[in-house]
């Protein structure tokens, strides 16, 4: 479905009922990455998951600058749209980190839970190397321009050998010349030392919400000691897993989701039998 975010139109999943789930994907994907949790949860969870601002079938918002705070305020409104007005689940891959957890440190009230995979929303975090050369005037566009499916089938394949030619020729298909644009503002803008000015806020919300960290450790983009960043032990390492967790790792996600997120329904519904 399509729903109009700050006046673009902005593709969205909306499967299920229930407690809401937002799922915020990556670069170079789409709300497509989340098909096999989506599939599994939708059971018992409403799981919407969107396109981000400028990716494959979502438009971006005119004059959309991919600072924190743009992201955050795309994030509410998006919820907005979607006529989700209380707290959801949050969880999030590579990209879909900073924008997701921008908005939850603004609206720490907002968020049930919290799963980060394969992420980093950390001052200290240095790009890689494909990252050096987007946030690089010129060279970033040559590098775009450079990217055909043969060039973009290696690099998927040096994240993860473990995905399969169709999924990777899939994601290919849906990168349009405004996800190349939107890509190279995306990387220009988040510059990890403007997230100092985030950390203090970011740490009160890891202490109030529950957190589970999920991890694939051969990940030549985010080290895997990142994963133990979040404040809590409830972390699962994939030691046999690349940077794209969520499909290479599609059962197992799944599952430790429903787990977790079961887990956190019960605990409100045992709290509330012990208040009443």
């Amino acid at each position: 479905m399509t729903v109009t975010v700050q006046g673009a139109a902005t593709y969205l999943v909306d499967q299920g009922s229930g407690p809401p789930i937002l799922f915020l994907h990556g670069n170079p994907d789409s709300a497509d990455l989340w098909h096999n949790q989506i599939a599994h949860l939708s059971r018992d969870y409403r799981c919407l998951a969107p396109d981000l601002p400028g990716f494959a079938r979502s438009d971006a918002p005119q004059g959309f600058d991919y600072s924190l705070d743009s992201l955050a305020a795309w994030v509410e409104d998006l919820l907005a749209a979607a006529n989700v007005r209380g707290p959801v689940h949050l969880v999030v891959h590579d990209l879909g980190g900073p924008t997701g957890l921008a908005w939850a440190t603004k609206h720490p009230d907002r968020v049930l839970s919290l799963v980060p995979i394969n992420t980093v929303f950390f001052s200290d975090y240095r790009w890689h190397f494909f990252a050096r050369v987007w946030r690089t005037p010129v060279l970033g566009e040559l590098s775009m321009l450079l990217m055909n499916r043969f060039a973009f089938r290696q690099e998927i394949r040096r994240g993860s050998r473990k995905l399969d030619r169709d999924h990777i020729d899939r994601t290919y298909d849906q990168i349009t010349p405004q996800m190349r644009r939107s890509v190279l503002r995306f990387y220009r803008a988040l510059t990890p030392q403007k997230l100092q000015a985030w950390e203090e806020g970011f740490t009160r919300l890891l202490e109030k919400v529950p957190v589970m960290v999920l991890w694939g450790d051969h990940d030549p983009y985010l080290p895997s000691r990142f994963a133990e960043r979040f404040g809590t032990e409830n972390v699962r390492h994939f030691p046999d897993c690349g940077h794209w967790t969520p499909e290479e790792k599609a059962l197992e996600v799944s599952r430790s989701l429903a787990e977790f997120l079961d887990g956190q329904a019960s605990g409100v519904a045992a709290s509330s039998a012990a208040q009443d």
